[in-house]
């Protein structure tokens, strides 16, 4: 099982005004996040979720599984999702995740970003099953990406962060409420990512 070499008090806090953004870098070692990344990446029973954009259904542009508790259902893009059972890596990762954020967590939206073609786009994890000032922990295994986050009103310019292999960021408080979120394509990346 992957060690955790960084505790909760080592957190770098992300400056933007109405929102909570916590980032720990390496908190797992480069073994130990290559580890995980390969279990996940075969643990996990990966599909590509149907999403509405503009008034059609398309394929997501990324690999996805809605893990949780039973009672944990998700309604995204008008497709309500059941969740499947936690696998034993994931649920060990919870654990530490929980002791980490100081918070419990009932599901995850596991994604795979095959290469720099898969992508995500604006959006806030604002849906009711979330509640209103969701906690939402996301670790990086596999290629650096950047994440991008912009302010829901106004025309203020995106901040981004890149998010290496073995790092957490967690956003809580009303960050959902203020900002969007993306990770854009990067042309030219080969490698993939799990988020």
């Amino acid at each position: 099982m992957p060690l955790f070499h960084h505790e909760a008090s080592e957190w770098q806090a992300i400056d933007l005004p109405g929102a909570e953004l916590r980032l720990l870098p390496g908190w797992m070692s480069a073994v130990d996040a290559e580890r995980l990344f390969r279990a996940l990446r075969e643990e996990i029973p990966w599909e590509i979720h149907r999403i509405r954009i503009f008034g059609r259904e398309v394929d997501s542009p990324r690999l996805s599984c809605w893990i949780g508790d039973q009672e944990a259902t998700y309604v995204y893009s008008r497709t309500r999702f059941e969740p499947r059972p936690w696998t034993a890596s994931l649920a060990s990762l919870r654990a530490r995740l929980e002791s980490l954020c100081g918070t419990r967590f009932n599901s995850v939206l596991a994604n795979l970003y095959r290469d720099g073609r898969d992508s995500m786009g604006w959006h806030s994890d604002d849906e009711p099953e979330l509640g209103a000032r969701p906690t939402i922990a996301s670790v990086s295994l596999g290629a650096t990406r950047v994440f991008r986050l912009r302010p829901r009103e106004g025309k203020a310019a995106a901040r981004s962060l890149e998010l290496p292999s073995g790092s957490v960021l967690c956003m809580s408080g009303d960050t959902q409420r203020h900002y969007r979120h993306d990770l854009p394509k990067m042309p030219g990346l080969e490698a993939p990512r799990l988020i």
